[in-house]
This record gives C-alpha cells, structure tokens and sequence, in this order.
C-alpha cells in the first residue's frame, strides 16, 4: 500500500490537481490528506471492511448508492443509482459496432454470458467460487438453450473455446443482446441488471451489499450462495419468453433512477466550481 500511496503522491506531485477521485481507493483519500486537497470517494462494497478502513476517514466526501448499508455522517452522500448507471443508463450508453458480427453470432441467436472471478481481491479472502466441475455442469445446462460465452479470470485453459474474446469495452453491448447472465462478478451481475437482462449472482457474500437487495426486489437480479442452488432459476429464465417482463422491469428501474453521470457532473460543479 505504501508503494502505490508513494506513486500516486509523486504523479499527484506533478499535475497538482485540486481534488483526487477514486472508487473504494484507499491510496486517493492519502494522498489527498498529504497534499492537503480534497478527495472523493466513491463505493457500493460495504463487506470490503479492511478497504473501507482504510479509506472511508480519511475521505472528505464519501459518496455511494442510496440503498447502501450504513452512515457515515455528514460527508456521506447518497445518490439515487448505482455506479452502473453513469455509464449504462440510456443517455450515456452506445453500443460498440459489429461485436456480435466479430464474434459470429447471428442476429436472433440466443446465448449467455458467464464470469467466474480469481476471488483474489482483498474483501474476497477466505472465500472460494464455482468449482471446475460446477462450471461444467452449468455450461453444459446453458448450451441446451444456446451459446455459451465465458469471461474468466482462471488461468486454466480446460474452458478456451468458451472464453470471450474481444476487447473489454464490448462486453456490454455483448451483455445488451445476451439471453442471460450468470456469474461471481458482481459489477457484472448489476451491469445485467440494468440493462433489463436476467441476472443470476452466484456468491458465498450474498446479502452483504444494499445495491444486490434493491435490485432483487426490482426483479432483475437473483442472488444465490451457491451454484447449485441456482440450478432451477437458471432454467425458469431460459425456457421463458423474458423479454417484455424484463424491458418493464428495466423501465421502472429507469423510472425511478437517476442519470448518474449528470448527478456527478452536478456535484463537482456546485462542490468544486469545476
């Protein structure tokens, strides 16, 4: 930690900005402090407990979703949205040309998109994911229905012909056509999830995150701690005809949701005179 503190401070040291940004950064809200500016700190991972330490005192505004569990105190905002949505809501999001062509999906083929992680990261110690053998059964259940793309973190090459390749900025027009997402990633499972497609997590840390709750009781999300309890949703959401039910879904999500990159537009303009 201290080495990235030292790099951020000497790249800060040079461009002299007047406030540091960063998504559940410990290293911004330090260096902020050093510098004597300001930081802001964005985060939705309430059981990343050692980084919310680390970081959330030593921020001077601490801004996260509504729906998250918790109070901070006066420097914590909450806005209407999630992360997801400065970027996926429908004033922001394009979709990326040709991916399915690059690819050689076809224009109504059905497929679905899995992520396993490498559950390295340091809220995720202790915790392990889908088994290989897991993984080979839900594949196999999911080729029934269609195409199966994976996005993993593995480095076993036992599932390659599987593993999505194209550059990452396309996966989400490639998740805006998709039947179905079922992964442990969980920006990717709320990613789905606004974009009004079934989204099935799969995660020892189920029930930790308010953004998770909120998108359950929208409909759109499923959380479940195991592979194997998923099993029966994940046919439910195949063998329906999901997309109206989830296009409305999707809308009153819209509906009572805000464009979060005006909202953060707004806040450094009024905050910082940007």
């Amino acid at each position: 930690m201290a080495q990235t503190d030292y790099k951020i401070y000497s790249i800060s040291k040079k461009l002299k900005p007047d406030v540091l940004i960063g998504f559940a950064s410990p290293y911004i809200t330090h260096v902020a402090k050093l510098l004597r500016k300001k930081s802001v700190l964005f985060n939705d991972t309430e059981h990343a407990a050692l980084n919310n330490k680390l970081s959330i005192p030593f921020s001077d505004y601490f801004l996260t979703p509504a729906c998250f569990m918790g109070d901070y105190g006066a420097k914590h905002i909450k806005f209407n949205g999630y992360k997801e949505l400065a970027y996926l809501h429908p004033n922001s999001f394009k979709e990326e040309k040709n991916v399915l062509k690059e690819l050689g999906i076809g224009k109504n083929e059905s497929y679905s998109l899995v992520r396993v992680v490498s559950w390295e990261a340091s809220h995720d110690v202790g915790y392990k994911g889908i088994s290989k053998k897991e993984l080979s059964k839900l594949i196999n259940i999911l080729e029934r229905h269609g195409r199966v793309l994976l996005s993993s973190e593995s480095n076993d090459n036992s599932f390659e012909d599987y593993q999505i390749k194209v550059h990452p900025a396309k996966i989400h027009t490639l998740m805006n056509h998709s039947s179905l997402y079922i992964g442990e990633g969980a920006t990717m499972a709320t990613e789905a999830a606004v974009l009004g497609k079934p989204s099935i997590y799969i995660s020892p840390l189920v029930g930790t995150m308010g953004n998770f709750i909120e998108l359950e009781n929208y409909g759109l999300l499923f959380s479940y701690k195991t592979i194997q309890e998923s099993f029966n949703k994940i046919q439910d959401s195949l063998s329906s005809d999901y997309k109206k039910e989830w296009g409305q879904k999707k809308q009153k999500l819209l509906r009572d949701k805000i464009d979060v990159t005006s909202f953060m537009i707004d806040f450094f303009e009024k905050e910082f005179n940007i």
